[in-house]
């Protein structure tokens, strides 16, 4: 069964009485950085791609994404209700108050977490460094990224500790575009000359429908539109068409007005 960080016994997530605005996003907080550490340790063999928690007036909802849900619901849907039940009691929500689901990751290719999981395990089998990542790269390139970057620092086969950087494609690293289209991931491994710290950063592309990347598309995007059809010019009037003006009868005496000759 899961087991959950150990904590203070007052620490409370789901607290009827009411609380200040400031104290209630910590806590929704330190649950998901809790609730992450623990999913990440559990279903680290199968495919974890992150957790959402979804807080309705009637219940909360807790949407895992994995790549492989099947491993993650378990026979016959034992699996998730332990989870469920571990969540439950360690949160205090009554009973029947939360609920797990499990979504599927469409594109592994495009997770960083299932990337560095990937990784991770590459490493602990026994395969060289570059070649490890080489593979991560291409597989996530080939998934429709718009770049990578990997970097993976620590003591790699030698005594002496270094960091490699593994890129390829576009990455940006500032700004508000950096928040919606770079997905990150960091695993340690534990290997036996010491530990091995893994950095992953995939660049996603821009999904119109938002499944494979962020609908916004790049501040700095140009769209060339097609050209109106042109309009046929109407002909101005030759001099001889143009009728001559004749004004009307005045208001005054009957008479009409005449023009001034210039």
């Amino acid at each position: 069964s899961a087991r959950l960080p150990c904590g203070h016994e007052s620490f409370r997530m789901a607290t009827t009485k009411p609380i200040s605005k400031k104290r209630k996003f910590v806590q929704d907080g330190v649950m998901y950085a809790e609730l992450n550490e623990m999913l990440m340790a559990e279903l680290a063999e199968d495919g974890y791609s992150g957790v959402e928690i979804r807080k309705t007036p009637m219940r909360t909802e807790i949407i895992i994404r994995a790549t492989r849900t099947r491993e993650v619901l378990g026979e016959k849907g034992q699996r998730i209700r332990e989870l469920t039940s571990a969540v439950q009691k360690r949160f205090g929500f009554p009973e029947g108050n939360v609920e797990m689901f499990a979504e599927r990751v469409h594109n592994r290719g495009l997770s960083a977490m299932a990337q560095a999981e990937s990784l991770k395990f590459k490493l602990l089998g026994g395969l060289q460094v570059r070649r490890a990542c080489y593979g991560v790269i291409r597989f996530v390139m080939e998934s429709g990224a718009q770049g990578v970057e990997v970097i993976v620092s620590g003591k790699a086969r030698v005594q002496r500790a270094k960091s490699m950087k593994f890129k390829q494609g576009f990455l940006i690293t500032t700004g508000r575009p950096a928040q919606l289209y770079i997905d990150k991931a960091t695993r340690h491994v534990m290997m036996k000359q010491g530990v091995l710290g893994i950095r992953l950063k995939i660049m996603l592309p821009h999904d119109a429908e938002g499944k494979n990347g962020p609908r916004i598309p790049m501040p700095d995007t140009v769209t060339v539109l097609d050209p109106k059809e042109d309009k046929p010019m109407i002909q101005a009037p030759q001099k001889g068409d143009e009728k001559a003006y004749q004004p009307g009868p005045s208001m005054g005496g009957g008479r009409p007005m005449q023009t001034p000759a210039y």
